[in-house]
């Protein structure tokens, strides 16, 4: 149980530290991180604390910003929607979540702009226009969210059928 929990919390800060390295803006790992969390811890605190923190540490190098509450909220969500795909981890099911978490960060993060940076009007055609502004990022968004989903949930149960310590018979 102990091995299968160090792997969990490792793949964890390994995908919030590909943070660091060079990337297309929002093609990043912390949204398949945190379904990744929700779906594979059992302790629920520990599914939202664990890629809370690993994405403060990655932010206190990054550098901190206005939008952080929004931020963190929405994926906080995103944990929420893993905890819903635990019982039915298939490759389409991830997928379709990656997707849905995708989405949650596009409206929930640019409707943050627009109603707290005042770089746009607060008014209906000020949000349009921010979420016009921002549709050039969500491709990277979806784009990182599905490829990180893959390594994580694929890498996690590869490791589950090679190794048997990881196996989830291992948790009982």
């Amino acid at each position: 149980m102990r091995s299968r929990l160090g792997l969990l919390i490792g793949m964890i800060f390994a995908a919030a530290g590909m943070r660091l390295l060079p990337h297309p803006p929002n093609f990043e790992s912390i949204g398949a991180l945190a379904l990744f969390a929700g779906a594979h811890f059992d302790d629920k605190r520990w599914a939202f604390v664990l890629p809370l923190a690993a994405m403060l540490l990655s932010d206190a190098v990054i550098g901190f910003h206005g939008q952080m509450p929004v931020v963190y909220g929405t994926f906080a969500l995103v944990v929420w929607l893993g905890v819903h795909l635990r019982e039915r981890r298939t490759a389409l099911n991830v997928a379709g979540a990656g997707l849905a978490a995708s989405i949650l960060f596009f409206v929930v993060t640019n409707f943050g702009v627009w109603a707290f940076d005042g770089l746009y009007p607060r008014t209906l055609e000020g949000l349009v226009v921010c979420y016009i502004a921002a549709i050039p990022f969500f491709g990277y968004t979806l784009a990182g969210n599905l490829f990180y989903a893959a390594l994580l949930f694929g890498g996690f149960a590869l490791a589950e059928r090679k190794i048997p310590v990881f196996s989830p018979a291992a948790r009982s």
